[in-house]
């Protein structure tokens, strides 16, 4: 080797140069075309929840069923013998937020497709970002019509609002009967689209809804309400609120000694935090729920149970219905992935796309296919009924583990 000494001052600068701007050009090389030896080796799916800000808890829940179904495709060898690697983002409950972050996953991570998120106001500003980037999105709890309404042949999702819509309007209209009937929901989209589609269902059955109205998710003080509701003699109460207001709701009923026939939450009821909150106060209430621990889709009862060891394992508490939904559409994006690799096709956004439109997929929470608007096909709560503080499928009759008890008692005879 020429020492450097033997060389003259003008080659000396030359051979230093030439090093200098050699390392620069490999610098620029690797950022333009990084490695590829880990996408080699796993497949990228993006999730963006609210894991902070108002909806955390929800998020999280969301979140958490995705993990499972990571974890359960990986064990079980991958697709294609590739693992998949989950890369999560937060979207903090901001719609702006949101975008950002789907704007992360889709142009610098390069991921295969997208699910998770709560709430349309975050599942819309998701899903346009998906659409642009050619990026499928399978979203875990979404209900609002105008979402489908645009086409966004990269949008799918594992919940409607029809799946609370029919058995909430069946077991009004063919069990209770109610003579004056309150439908009251809570200022947001989903709220209030579930009220207006309640509403058209009840009165096409006969039914008196006597009273439409409106109320912002966290108010602190629903006695105006229940006197007005008092006042009307409504003997059936449908709230479109969440966790936070039927315990509020509830508890302020009671104080005042109104015992309407029935009282009805088809958001935030069926959970056992909200039992455990209230206690026997909670015996009687009803709600929707597509899926929880002893309520699965009938022929599933192995994979329900297979679902609840594994999330129990990996977090140490038994799922609910929101960990069912993250984990659903989770599954759905799996199983149209591991159908591209199997038809020997690259896994573009395009072939996923085209594999979830012919998915047809029995999960504890539902036979999952969509529609051409990438609505499920299948979805479908049950009516429940808190009896001795456990959720008891009491709607429709072929589901039911027990009689819905109807009217509920008043409150000084229980």
């Amino acid at each position: 080797m020429v020492s450097m000494k033997k060389l003259s001052k003008n080659h000396q600068n030359f051979f230093l140069s030439f090093i200098r701007y050699g390392c620069i050009i490999l610098c620029i090389w690797f950022l333009a075309f990084p490695s590829n030896t880990s996408s080699a080796t796993t497949i990228k799916i993006g999730a963006i929840n609210p894991l902070s800000g108002g909806l955390a808890k929800n998020g999280i829940e969301i979140h958490q069923g995705i993990e499972v179904a990571v974890a359960e495709a990986n064990e079980a060898g991958g697709i294609g013998g590739k693992q998949l690697q989950l890369i999560s983002r937060d979207d903090q409950s901001r719609p702006d937020v949101a975008i950002s972050r789907a704007e992360e996953l889709c142009s610098w991570q390069k991921v295969a497709a997208l699910t998770g998120g709560y709430v349309d106001s975050l599942v819309g500003p998701i899903a346009a970002v998906a659409k642009k980037h050619r990026i499928p999105y399978v979203a875990s709890a979404s209900l609002q019509k105008e979402l489908v309404q645009h086409k966004n042949e990269y949008f799918f999702r594992v919940s409607c609002l029809q799946g609370f819509v029919e058995p909430l309007c069946g077991i009004l209209a063919q069990r209770f009967k109610p003579q004056h009937l309150a439908i009251l929901h809570a200022a947001t989209p989903g709220s209030v689209e579930l009220a207006g589609e309640l509403e058209r269902c009840a009165k096409a059955h006969g039914l008196n809804v006597q009273l439409i109205e409106k109320f912002r998710p966290g108010t602190p003080d629903f006695t105006p309400l229940i006197a007005k509701l008092a006042n009307m003699n409504i003997d059936v109460i449908v709230s479109g609120g969440f966790t936070p207001d039927h315990i509020l709701f509830v508890r302020q009923l009671k104080e005042n000694r109104i015992s309407p026939k029935a009282y009805i939450g088809p958001f935030g009821i069926a959970y056992e935090s909200f039992i455990k909150t209230m206690g026997k106060d909670a015996d009687y209430l009803y709600s929707t729920c597509a899926w929880n621990p002893g309520i699965t889709e009938p022929g599933t009862e192995a994979a329900s149970k297979a679902f609840i060891q594994r999330f129990s394992r990996m977090f140490n508490q038994q799922p609910n219905t929101t960990n069912m939904h993250g984990y659903t559409s989770a599954r759905a994006l799996i199983a149209a992935m591991q159908a591209v690799l199997y038809n020997g096709l690259p896994l573009t956004g395009d072939n996923i796309r085209i594999a979830l439109t012919k998915l047809d997929l029995v999960l504890p929470m539902e036979h999952l296919a969509f529609d051409k608007t990438g609505d499920p096909l299948h979805y479908n709560h049950t009516v429940v009924q808190i009896q001795k503080e456990k959720l008891v499928v009491v709607y429709p009759s072929d589901r039911a583990a027990e009689p819905a008890i109807y009217p509920m008692p008043p409150w000084d005879q229980r």
